[in-house]
């Protein structure tokens, strides 16, 4: 390490590679996003060597028997190639799509994280703005790969982004024309998606992480309240060789979890689907997870049409698919801001991570919104859900169009007393004192525990104010910055 330091220029005045990275569980959720990122890499990059990005008219002549003979693109022919002729190729296909499964969960409960504990605030606000574009444009990405093999459901789902296109008032049309290359299907999305997916948007992804890794390294982690911990520090593994070998441990792990999967648990078994047909759908079709809500959003509202100087505005595609989105990330864009300027924070640095129940209206707003997205992705499987449990499809969608609307009220609402009361109760705790785990017998034959006071309780540091009484060092550092309890 020391002949590293010497010959590298970035580690001279702070050696990169003693830089300490916190050791609690939560802070791995961003290293399972990215080592799900190397291993979408590195089978993307082999998938491509095998597949035919096209849509010209073949028939197929493969070994699966019951679509011998069927008409099919040339995109559909080589991932039933893939799938059943080359050698090691459904694990690979399938060891893609979990591993995209997986990427976007990762990022998504990464950012909850983030969310749940203000590691948004000043001087993170950029890489939060980072992360949220990171997922938006892994959802852009996990949709064109799952569109790609032009099997039946993903046809259909290209068959729905095109009504969604073509609900855009007055532009609409010219949109989808320009995507597809003229009337739906067209001959040419399959050969369009094909470089998006496979170049633009990974370079975009790539880019965007190097950012954050770059601001992560530069403006160092947040870390929990804890003894030693202040604003000028970070406890936790060194680089070399304490995280490095952890970490290396767990990219391993990552990598063969994601590739026992892929040998055990079936996923996208697009011969079962057949090639896309515009005239057919799939029974039961449903999404990959992470566009549900979508899908979900799209069944709630109820059919709304409005004919305008000519123009027929959908309403019942516009505002679920276009409207909502959108609102939904520019609130999650805002919030940062919006949050610091209620709170005053945005005048001080924040190093700290807050548990969530020190912030009960922070913490109830993201239960809400957790609630919200849970409501729109059982509705994505409405029929489904009807279907297995013999109930009416239509009671069903009425019962999730009244909860999208209460039931995030009721999370808040409760998740917001639960963090209070929570606070209050540990508050009545240290109030009566510190066990000095002495234990004596009193005059009625029973046991009881002495106690000493704590003072200067404050709500998000108990474990710091325990310190603080059994030592008698201050509960604070002096460059601890206050916040006000919500």
């Amino acid at each position: 390490m020391g002949a590293a330091d010497a010959r590298l220029p970035v580690l001279e005045g702070g050696p990169l590679l003693r830089k300490a990275f916190p050791d609690h569980w939560s802070f791995l959720l961003g290293e399972l996003a990215l080592y799900s990122l190397l291993v979408l890499i590195l089978t993307g990059v082999w998938l491509t060597l095998f597949f035919t990005p096209e849509m010209r008219e073949v028939v197929y002549t493969g070994p699966y028997a019951p679509l011998r003979g069927v008409r099919m693109s040339a995109a559909f022919d080589s991932t039933l190639r893939i799938s059943f002729d080359v050698r090691g190729g459904l694990l690979m296909r399938q060891a893609h799509h979990w591993a995209a499964l997986v990427f976007v969960a990762a990022i998504g409960v990464h950012l909850l994280r983030i969310f749940f504990t203000g590691a948004f605030r000043r001087p993170r606000e950029l890489n939060w703005v980072i992360g949220l574009t990171l997922f938006v444009v892994t959802l852009a990405e996990g949709f064109a790969g799952y569109s790609l093999p032009d099997d039946l459901l993903s046809g259909t789902g290209l068959r729905i982004a095109q009504g969604i296109m073509t609900s855009i008032p007055v532009v609409g049309t010219y949109v989808a024309f320009l995507v597809f290359g003229g009337a739906f299907p067209g001959h040419d999305i399959i050969t369009r998606l094909y470089p998006v997916h496979i170049l633009l948007l990974p370079g975009a992804l790539i880019a965007l992480l190097t950012v954050h890794l770059i601001l992560v390294f530069h403006l160092k982690h947040t870390q929990w309240r804890g003894p030693g911990h202040t604003v000028r520090n970070a406890v936790g593994k060194p680089f070399f060789p304490q995280f490095t070998a952890s970490s290396g441990g767990l990219s391993v792990a990552v990598a063969g979890v994601l590739v026992l999967l892929s040998a055990l648990a079936q996923v996208n078994p697009v011969w079962n689907y057949g090639p896309y047909r515009p005239d057919l759908v799939s029974t039961g079709s449903q999404p990959d997870w992470y566009v549900g809500f979508l899908e979900g959003a799209l069944r709630l509202v109820p059919a709304w049409e409005t004919h305008v100087a000519g123009h027929t505005l959908m309403w019942n595609v516009l505002l679920p698919a276009v409207v909502l989105p959108a609102l939904l990330f520019a609130v999650l864009y805002a919030y940062p801001f919006v949050e610091q300027r209620i709170t005053g924070e945005w005048r001080d640095e924040q190093h700290f991570c807050d548990r969530p129940r020190e912030r009960p209206v922070r913490t109830g707003l993201g239960v809400a919104g957790t609630v919200w997205y849970g409501v729109l992705l059982l509705a994505g499987g409405n029929d489904v859900i009807a279907q297995t449990f013999r109930i009416s499809v239509n009671a069903l969608t009425w019962v999730l169009r009244v909860a999208l609307i209460v039931a995030p009220v009721l999370a808040f609402v409760v998740t917001r007393w639960l963090c209070r009361a929570l606070t209050e109760a540990e508050r009545h705790r240290l109030a009566e004192g510190v066990s000095t785990g002495e234990i004596r017998q009193n005059v009625t034959g029973g046991y009881e525990s002495d106690h000493e006071p704590v003072t200067s309780f404050r709500p998000g540091a108990p474990r710091r104010q325990l310190t603080a009484a059994r030592t008698g060092t201050p509960s604070r550092t002096p460059h601890e910055p206050e916040h006000p309890d919500r």
